[in-house]
């Protein structure tokens, strides 16, 4: 009898509770943020939640999501490349010596065509060398540290490169401007991912290269658009981060890894909660809860460069293992 009940449910029926348990899930993730918030403002004694304070935290939340969308092409066609955090150096860098020089072209066109080129040329390695992508990834992060530095001590390119942004034309990473890209990129990012043919490859080639190969993909056209993708999303996040902070310093020894921990743990935030949420809505979201996070650390004094990385470690470690919780063989 039980089973005839469960069969004569309409299907119409089943399908409706799909939603239901999405909305459902949306509605008890809000009133955990808000909760959370309360606590964090209680904390601060009424700090956090101050208007001037969250303006800070929605600020800072935007380039770190540009960022974090190109890992999430990167992530998804099964590649790891460790130089992003040296493109950042370079395209910021770009952008600072161009705006001062003819405005905000100078600063659009500088960090978006620098980390266009680099990110492609990466991608170019990663195609066509048999070179793991993550070997791959940390040599060319020491090659972009080294012209970095180069440039710094350059007589002729020092100059530049100590400069700060001129103020007027760093409206690009302040709100609400700030806000309105993020917006706007948002939509084109998700159509690009979820409804076009690129994006479904690039999702077949992270699943198995081989049966990627066998439904007639083109694995090196892929990889290549992967560069293109990720190299302007990657570019955009020089010009925001640069429009936000108006300086970036030079990075050596690796340490430039650390400007793509923060975009990591975003990502691996939003791989927890893209089974409910799509991962590229998800990412701006995450975004501004770790922010979130850091901003309230660093009210209550627990000081950075030390404590908070450590924290952004734990932080990386638990949403990978909660991320990959039950799945089996080897994880990439």
């Amino acid at each position: 009898m039980q089973e005839e009940k469960i069969r004569s449910i309409p299907s119409g029926q089943a399908a409706e509770r799909k939603p239901m348990s999405v909305w459902l899930f949306a509605l008890i993730f809000i009133a955990v943020l808000v909760l959370a918030g309360l606590l964090f403002n209680t904390l601060t004694d009424g700090k956090f939640m101050t208007w001037d304070n969250i303006k800070v935290i929605v600020s800072h939340t935007v380039y770190p999501a540009f960022v974090a969308w190109g890992l999430c092409f990167l992530f998804a066609c099964g590649y790891t490349d460790m130089s992003i955090g040296g493109v950042l150096v370079l395209g910021s860098f770009a952008a600072c010596v161009l705006g001062n020089w003819i405005g905000y072209p100078g600063v659009i066109i500088g960090g978006v065509v620098i980390g266009l080129i680099l990110v492609f040329i990466n991608f170019n390695i990663f195609a066509f060398t048999r070179i793991p992508s993550w070997i791959a990834g940390i040599s060319l992060g020491l090659v972009y540290e080294a012209v970095a530095v180069m440039l710094k001590i350059n007589p002729t390119s020092k100059p530049y490169i100590d400069t700060q942004l001129n103020m007027e034309f760093r409206s690009l990473g302040k709100l609400p401007l700030s806000i309105v890209i993020l917006l706007i990129c948002l939509v084109i990012v998700y159509i690009i991912y979820n409804r076009t043919t690129v994006g479904l490859n690039i999702r077949a080639l992270g699943g198995n290269k081989d049966v990627a190969k066998a439904m007639g993909i083109n694995v090196t056209r892929t990889l290549l658009a992967v560069g293109l993708i990720c190299g302007l999303l990657i570019g955009m996040g020089c010009v925001l981060q640069e429009s936000l902070n108006g300086r970036t310093t030079v990075k050596t020894g690796l340490t430039s890894m650390a400007m793509v921990f923060q975009p990591m743990a975003i990502v691996l935030l939003s791989q927890i909660l893209q089974k409910k949420i799509n991962i590229i809505i998800a990412v701006p979201i995450c975004s501004f809860i770790i922010y979130a996070v850091f901003n309230l650390l660093t009210m209550l004094n627990v000081p950075s460069g030390t404590l908070q990385e450590a924290f952004l470690g734990g932080f990386i470690i638990l949403f990978g293992v909660i991320g990959q919780w039950g799945a089996k063989g080897v994880v990439k």
